[in-house]
């Protein structure tokens, strides 16, 4: 068997372009920038995109040269030094390599937005066509909530999504793009990957799979995956707080031979999920409906109740010190609950300088843009404990195994809610984000916390009942409360009664054929 030379890379981030907090190097290092064989050793274990490649590459024999891991937690654009700074070592190793590689492979999003271009991952590819030229075969995995672009299906041949969410296939996901990549080197396969789109910010279940239309189109997807000439099919349910002209939901082929079936198939995932633009799983309530339901409950024996913000979730760029929830839950006078994260730092400052026991009086959250989910709680609180690096390693099945860092925090009592205040902006996703700093989430009764959908993968096996509600905050489920003004229109929901014929006929059925396929087939 030949033997192969690959390179690879993770460069990760979600950018929500209504975010204040631009995304620097400093934010990408919170999460510890790994470069080479630092990177391999954290993370060729775990449950991410490098370990799949490294497996795929341990299997085939691989000649594998990984040049950096970075993921900053999802927020404001990427400023251009940072974006510059991660990208160099990527496009300088392939230069150096030049002669010798066989293939790359990138994990990346693919919702990056920086401030000098709305499309970061196909920024990173065109540098990298660079230096590589048009025919190096590269493959990329992609979050499902990426905004996929006609860049990057022009410029990577192979693309293949995580299928879950909460997302617990990422390995699985670069072992499948691994697996394509294998076959595309040894010139058994020559893939292309193909897009269709509907005029809408997002699935209407933001790509849900535990649940809802998204199980049965990913069993159609697996299934049209099986049949001759298609290597990947990807559903992306888009991430819609990117003001940028390629936002919104599509399916990815990654194929070869008859394109028009193979984008006649994906018409078919496409046209479903237009048609279900109205059917929403998740009933959003407001704070204070929420509170209520908090208040009334009695867990007996079920285990607690789980109200999770999704409009202040830290994992879509918010800046999770979002007052209104807290707010709701303390004037309904809930008890025996917990609460995280507040994103405080000054706070957390103001407390180093007392002692646990200690009796304070804070001015809590809504620093960053009262506007936005409410403003300061002039509080006075109990001081329960001080942790002065927030190091905790995941055990869940999202990232079990990682290590991650609230940065400095503090752990308060209001009344009856325990409440985590921490430095570093991350959603919950976890038990030990609350377990490691002596909050045990199985024995209260109500645990509200700052996430969208990945809180399910770890709390839902302890929670007695799951609710949602929708604190104002900048991932607001209310778009037209957000200031829209680069995407397309008309453009689902901002354009609620659009009629989709017209749009179908000016933009080719939404179906997107990469620049390599349109020159084969003389378009």
């Amino acid at each position: 068997m030949t033997r192969f030379h690959v390179l690879t890379a993770e460069f990760l981030h979600e950018t929500n372009t209504f975010c204040k907090i631009p995304t620097g190097l400093d934010v990408f290092a919170e999460r510890g920038l790994l470069y080479g064989a630092e990177a391999i050793a954290a993370r060729r274990d775990n449950n991410t995109e490098l370990g799949g490649f490294l497996e795929a590459g341990a299997a085939y024999n691989w000649d594998v040269t990984h040049v950096i891991s970075a993921h900053a937690q999802p927020g404001g654009r990427v400023t251009r030094d940072a974006f510059d700074t991660l990208t160099d070592p990527i496009v300088a190793a392939a230069k150096t390599h030049r002669d010798t590689l066989d293939g790359i492979l990138l994990g990346l999003h693919g919702a990056m937005v920086t401030d000098f271009c709305g499309d970061g991952e196909g920024e990173l590819l065109r540098r990298l066509r660079a230096v590589v030229g048009p025919d190096l075969p590269i493959g990329i995995t992609l979050d499902p909530h990426a905004n996929v672009s006609q860049a990057m299906c022009d410029l990577a041949q192979i693309i293949v999504s995580f299928k879950s969410y909460p997302h617990t296939d990422m390995r699985v996901t670069a072992r499948h793009a691994a697996d394509i990549l294998q076959r595309t080197m040894q010139g058994e396969i020559h893939p292309v990957t193909l897009r269709v789109t509907r005029p809408m910010l997002e699935e209407a279940n933001g790509g849900r799979t535990d649940i809802g239309p998204m199980i049965e189109r990913l069993a159609r997807a697996r299934a049209y995956e099986q049949t001759p000439d298609v290597f990947a099919v990807s559903i992306n349910g888009a991430f819609p707080n990117a003001d940028i002209a390629e936002v919104g939901a599509s399916v990815t082929v990654t194929a070869q031979g008859d394109l028009a079936r193979h984008a006649a198939f994906a018409s078919t995932l496409a046209d479903d999920i237009w048609a279900r633009r109205h059917d929403a799983l998740n009933q959003f309530h407001s704070v204070a409906q929420a509170a209520a339901i908090c208040q009334a409950y009695r867990p007996e024996g079920r285990g607690p109740i789980i109200v999770a913000d999704y409009a202040d979730n830290p994992g879509g760029g918010t800046y999770g010190d979002s007052t209104n929830l807290l707010k709701a839950l303390l004037d309904a006078g809930v008890q025996n609950a917990c609460f995280g994260p507040m994103v405080d730092p000054q706070t957390v400052q103001q407390l180093q300088g007392h002692a646990p026991g200690d009796t304070v009086s804070i001015a809590l959250g809504g620093k960053t843009d009262p506007r936005v989910g409410g403003a300061p709680l002039a509080l006075t609180c109990t001081l329960v404990s001080l942790n002065a690096n927030g190091n905790y390693t995941g055990s869940g099945a999202m990232i079990g195994g990682l290590q991650r860092s609230w940065g400095p925090l503090a752990v308060v009592q209001v009344d009856g809610i325990e409440i985590l205040v921490v430095t570093v902006r991350a959603q919950i996703l976890d038990l030990q984000q609350f377990l490691a700093f002596g909050i045990d989430p199985s024995r209260k009764d109500v645990v509200a916390l700052k996430s969208m959908q990945h809180f399910r993968a770890a709390f839902e096996p302890i929670a007695g009942q799951v609710i949602v509600c929708d604190s104002g905050a900048l991932c607001t489920v209310d778009y037209a409360a957000l200031p829209f003004s680069q995407v397309p229109r008309p453009m689902f929901p901002l354009d609620r009664d659009m009629d989709i014929v017209p749009w179908l006929r000016d933009h080719q059925g939404g179906v997107y054929l990469p620049q390599p396929a349109r020159a084969a087939r003389g378009a």
